[in-house]
């Protein structure tokens, strides 16, 4: 699963997640890609379940980039304990998503096999999302 190796701090504040994406919004690496069209805070589970579903639809047989990276921490505090004394411990790590976000790219020979790995992909995710064509190919 996908987490940092080392960060600064343990803990973040929360913070707002809004806006669009102005950077990673185009396919830049392979010749289709997978875009967010909603706010979403995407945990490393779900990255992982997309890229699973993409490489088995693909029989490894194309290129896979992953985009996106959860560097994010989400702290909870455990069950049934009453507020106050302190931030809760990092549970799990989420990548900040904005719409128009690239969030996976492939490529494979085979434009159809590529669609349709993408289209397994979308299902694991929360989110809206759609299948982008990069224009030169």
């Amino acid at each position: 699963m996908l987490s940092p190796k080392k960060t600064k701090y343990r803990k973040k504040q929360k913070g707002r997640n809004r806006g669009l994406a102005h950077t990673g919004n185009k396919v830049s690496f392979g010749s289709m890609g997978l875009k967010a069209l909603e706010l979403a805070k995407i945990s490393n589970r779900q990255i992982e379940a997309a890229r699973v579903a993409i490489n088995r639809h693909m029989k490894r047989g194309g290129k896979v980039w992953i985009r996106i990276f959860p560097d994010y921490p989400v702290c909870k505090k455990p069950a049934e304990v009453r507020m106050g004394k302190g931030k809760g411990n990092p549970e799990g790590w989420v990548a900040l998503v904005q719409p128009g976000r690239m969030m996976f790219e492939v490529h494979h020979p085979d434009p159809e096999l590529a669609e349709k790995a993408l289209k397994s992909a979308m299902s694991k995710f929360p989110i809206l999302t759609k299948i982008v064509k990069r224009r030169d190919f």
